[in-house]
Order: structure tokens, then C-alpha cells, then sequence
């Protein structure tokens, strides 16, 4: 397809990015903490790190896990934190030790975890003390050697640190009781490493930084290995698509999202780093209060988020009360944002919504909105430098300009494949290279990219990929259940929700709050059915599979 969309560029934005700027994530990371070295680097519940500091403590925990854990390089590491001070320095840490990365959503159930944590092959698990009890329940079930845990304030100061940890545990009582006998303390492993000297790994450009887990159209977490080269890609697509709006050394970002996701690891840890940015971590987005308190404090310049947090913030009363006078930069992905929403954004900071697009298997980032426009217009925007896109027929033809058709994507950000699944892998990227993303896609004359619908029949709950099929299987196995369909429903806060239409068996009753206890069970919150409608039957194709298009097309 004809790159069009480079005419569109605004100036000082390359056609092309060096994606061998660097041979590894260590070895950018290490530049940008010399060059930054005093800069403040994160802060979390009013600490923080400088970039020397997180340096000297990543090498710490790298020592640990390679010359007291002798763990060899490739062996994979969970971590299993939400936003907190130990996450960078974990993650930094176990790259520069040549290991490869599982990030594991902390709200798992203990199925989600077992799955993940075997398929991967994992030997080490860092962790906040608050999941350790999910762990002990299907630890003897995995490859799991070594297990590292930590409370939410180790990284405090000595009274400080006591006070919250203290406070968290006992008077809160956020840590449920566990035993898992053998455990090291973060802050342990931290001083036996800090013993040590630091010794750099030879780390390649192909060697996996990440197994980063996705769902599949059959519903079974997959791992696409992202490599430090596919991730580095990345980070300098979007560092050079930013720079005309962010300057090095002075940008402060809010992190609301997950660091475990893909989309707030590449653009708020990754490229806001490349700017030498100060990073406030946000353990807890749901709590309001705290995050606007937190901009307030911190004067942020920049954020990332979804349509969801967007929405909930604009109808804050304190929101509207923050001085957005430093404020320049919003990056909405994850899910599409309502045109209502970002009016609303406008409004209260002056900015309009930067809507971006990409996949898990694309590090993530592949189309973004480009950050000298002025209004919100529904596109996703513009290819990034060094992408190619197409968009396809289902025989896989290209289809002609300002037709619908399946995006495809090329370029060094693609990953490598899925973690020991050839066959899935084969389905979703051609010989020569095409991703095929399962969206379906138009482009105007200008090259603006936008989304039509989706291909597979995932369903996006707040930036979150929710597959049907995991869910049926779920419901399925209560003993009331006859035959169910999954489907996703507009949200009035914008995103999806999950509906579930139930056929029960004969003789046997069941109520919906039943049928969602026994979905909370096994399945992570985000995924557990909002609503749920008994019927009779379901609508078959003449071979008997359920049409979930039929039940989405009532518009229930």
C-alpha cells in the first residue's frame, strides 16, 4: 500500500527510526541514566528515585539473580506488582541480568496464574505480599524456584517504611495470611546483590526482553515474544512521533495505567524515560482522590490512559480544580475514546486527546494521532515511522484506498511469534512478516487510519482484551448451565461490558448473582459478566456453532 500517510507528517517527524540505536533495553537504559543521573526518575506515594538510584538498585537485584540465584540468561522472571517503585527496579534489574520478563496482572485468579506462570516456564516470582496467598495455592503446580516478595513501601525510608508497611498489613489488613516457605525479601535479595559487582551480559538484539500474554480467538493466554530489538522499535517510533510536543528533561508523567500492560510499559516507562522524564506511578487509579491529589502535587505535563479513566475524571468536581497550566500531552489507547469524552477533556485541560493504536504483538504501538492537531476527529491517525500497513481482503488480497479490509502491519516492532505455539503463530504473521490483527480497518485519502470493527470477536473492558470463549468455558461448567454465548455490550462510560445469554438445563434453576459468584471464582474482575439473560435457545449456524453476531445484532 502506497505510504501516503507520510505526506501527513508534521515537520521534524522521520519516515524512518534506528531501531539498532541500541543492541539492548540495558544498554539504553544505561545511557539514559548517566545522562540523567540526578533527575528524579519515579515516584510513588511521595518517593522518589533519581536515575542513579534506580541504576545502582537494578544492578543490586541483577547481581542477585545471576550470582546468587545463578540463574542463566533467557530464564524468566514474573512480576507481579502493580505501579509501585519496586516494578522499575525489577524490571531494569532482571533485563540487565539477560533474563526475559512475564509480566502477571496482580488480580489474577489462581487458574489465570497457574496458566501463565506454567506455560512460560517461569523460575522466579517477584511479588507484592498482598498476592502471595494466590500464589500459594498453585505454586506446587509450576516451575517456580525461587519466590521474591515484597511490601508496597520497601523502598521508603526506615520510618516510613515501617509505618506504612505496618499500617498495610495490620491495620488495614490488605496482606491475607500465606505460607510459602523459602521466600526471600525483596530488600534482601537488594542487599545481598548490592555485595556483589556488577557484571553486564552480553544481550543480542533478538534475544526475548518480554513474553507479554494475550488472549487467542480460542480464549488461551499466549505469550508474544517481544524482542529487545521489536521493544527498543518501539520506544523510538513513539519518542519521535512525541518530540515536537515533549522536551527532554523537563516532562513530568502520570502512570495510572498498569506497568504489566504493554501500553503503559512502552509508552510511559520506556519512552518517557528516553525523554528523561519524571515518572509518578500510580498504584491505585480507581482511587480518584489520590490521583488528582497526585497531579496537583506534581504539576504533571503529560498522561496516558483509556476512555474510562477519562470519562471518570472529567465528571470529578477536584479534576476540574487542578492547574493544567504545565499540562500538554494526553495518549488515549487501550479502547477507542468517545467523541464525547474527549470534548469534555478539551474542556477542562485545554488539550485534546492524542488516540492512539496498537496490539500486544506490535510492542505496542502502531498508528497515533499526530501531536500537532488541533481536534478530535475518531481516527486512530497516522502509521508511525518505519511501519507499513494494508489493509486486506479475507482471501488476503489488498483492498483498493477508502475500502474496508483487515489491517495488516509491518515493521521492526512486530514480534517474533508466540511462546511455543507455531500453529497459532503461523495464523497471525505471514512469511514475510505481515501481522494480521484481526481488525477491520479503512483509510481516507489522507492516509488517517480508522477503525471499523473488529474481526475476532474479543471484547475490549477498559482497555483490557476479554476473550468469549474463556468465559463460556467458565459458565459452562456450573452444574445448571445447558449451552451459553459471550458477547460485548457498549458501556454508557464508554468501552465494553460482558453479556452472557444462558440456556439452563432441564429441571435445574439458577439465578444471575449464583451464576456470577461462580464467575468471580475463576475469572479476573474485569472479565466476569455485567449482565446476564436467560433464554431459551441460542441462534446456531447450520453446524451447530452459536452466532454470536445474531445476539449482538438485537442490540441488547
Amino acid at each position: 500500500m502506497e505510504k501516503i500517510w507520510l505526506n501527513q507528517y508534521p515537520e521534524g517527524i522521520p519516515a524512518q527510526i534506528d531501531a539498532d540505536i541500541w543492541q539492548s533495553i540495558p544498554e539504553g537504559f544505561a545511557q539514559i541514566c548517566s545522562e540523567f543521573a540526578d533527575n528524579p526518575a519515579f515516584s510513588c506515594m511521595e518517593q522518589t528515585l533519581t536515575f542513579r538510584e534506580i541504576q545502582r538498585l537494578s544492578q543490586d537485584f541483577a547481581n542477585y539473580l545471576t550470582q546468587e540465584l545463578k540463574l542463566e540468561k533467557g530464564s524468566r522472571i514474573a512480576l507481579m506488582m502493580p505501579n509501585i517503585l519496586q516494578y522499575p527496579v525489577a524490571l531494569f534489574g532482571a533485563l540487565s541480568a539477560g533474563m526475559t520478563i512475564v509480566n502477571v496482572n496482580p488480580l489474577y485468579t489462581s487458574r489465570e496464574l497457574q496458566h501463565q506462570l506454567q506455560d512460560a516456564g517461569v523460575s522466579v516470582i517477584i511479588l507484592l505480599d498482598h498476592f502471595a496467598h494466590v500464589l500459594e495455592t498453585v505454586i506446587d503446580q509450576t516451575c517456580i524456584q525461587h519466590v521474591i516478595v515484597t511490601s508496597i513501601a520497601d523502598l521508603h525510608p526506615f520510618f516510613k517504611r515501617l509505618a506504612i508497611n505496618f499500617t498495610v498489613a495490620y491495620v488495614k489488613k490488605m496482606v491475607p495470611d500465606y505460607q510459602l516457605p523459602g521466600t526471600v525479601s525483596f530488600r534482601r535479595a537488594l542487599a545481598k546483590g548490592h555485595k556483589k559487582t556488577f557484571q553486564p551480559q552480553d544481550i543480542q538484539p533478538q534475544d526475548l526482553a518480554f513474553l507479554q500474554y494475550t488472549g487467542g480467538t480460542t480464549g488461551v493466554a499466549k505469550g508474544a515474544m517481544l524482542t529487545h530489538r521489536n521493544m527498543i522499535a518501539n520506544m523510538q517510533q513513539v519518542q519521535a512521533w512525541l518530540k515536537i510536543r515533549a522536551q527532554v528533561g523537563t516532562e513530568v508523567i502520570l502512570t495510572p495505567l498498569p506497568l504489566y500492560h504493554v501500553f503503559s510499559l512502552t509508552a510511559n516507562c520506556l519512552v518517557f524515560m528516553r525523554f528523561g522524564a519524571h515518572n509518578i506511578l500510580i498504584p491505585n487509579p480507581r482511587d480518584l482522590k489520590q490521583l488528582i491529589a497526585d497531579m496537583k502535587h506534581y504539576q504533571i505535563t503529560a498522561m496516558t490512559g483509556v476512555n474510562t479513566l477519562f470519562n471518570a475524571l472529567s465528571n470529578v468536581k477536584a479534576f476540574r480544580e487542578v492547574d493544567f497550566s504545565r499540562f500538554k500531552l494526553t495518549v488515549g489507547g487501550g479502547a477507542a475514546v468517545q467523541a464525547s469524552v474527549a470534548k469534555k477533556w478539551k474542556q477542562v485541560t485545554g488539550h485534546h486527546i492524542l488516540e492512539g493504536y496498537g496490539l500486544t504483538e506490535t510492542s505496542p504501538v502502531v498508528c497515533v494521532v499526530p501531536p500537532d492537531s488541533t481536534d478530535f476527529t475518531g481516527s486512530i491517525g497516522l502509521p508511525l515511522p518505519s511501519v507499513e500497513i494494508s489493509l486486506r481482503d479475507d482471501e488476503g488480497q489488498e483492498v483498493t484506498a477508502q475500502q474496508d479490509g483487515e489491517l495488516w502491519v509491518r515493521g521492526p516492532q512486530v514480534m517474533a511469534g508466540y511462546w511455543q505455539r507455531p500453529d497459532e503463530t503461523a495464523k497471525t504473521l505471514t512469511a514475510d512478516g505481515w501481522l494480521k490483527t484481526g481488525d477491520i480497518a479503512r483509510m481516507d485519502e489522507l492516509g488517517y487510519v480508522y477503525i471499523v470493527d473488529r474481526k475476532k470477536d474479543m471484547i475490549l473492558v477498559a482497555g483490557f482484551n476479554v476473550f468469549p470463549n474463556e468465559v463460556e468455558t467458565i459458565v459452562a461448567e456450573h452444574e445448571a448451565v445447558d449451552e451459553v454465548a459471550c458477547i460485548g455490550i457498549p458501556e454508557k462510560r464508554g468501552g465494553e461490558a460482558v453479556k452472557i445469554f444462558v440456556v439452563l438445563k432441564p429441571g435445574f434453576e439458577v439465578d444471575a448473582k449464583t451464576l456470577k459468584t461462580h464467575c468471580q471464582t475463576h475469572l479476573t474482575e474485569y472479565k466476569v459478566p455485567k449482565k446476564i439473560e436467560f433464554v431459551q435457545a441460542l441462534p446456531k449456524s447450520n453446524i451447530g456453532k452459536i452466532l454470536r453476531k445474531e445476539l449482538r445484532n438485537t442490540g441488547k
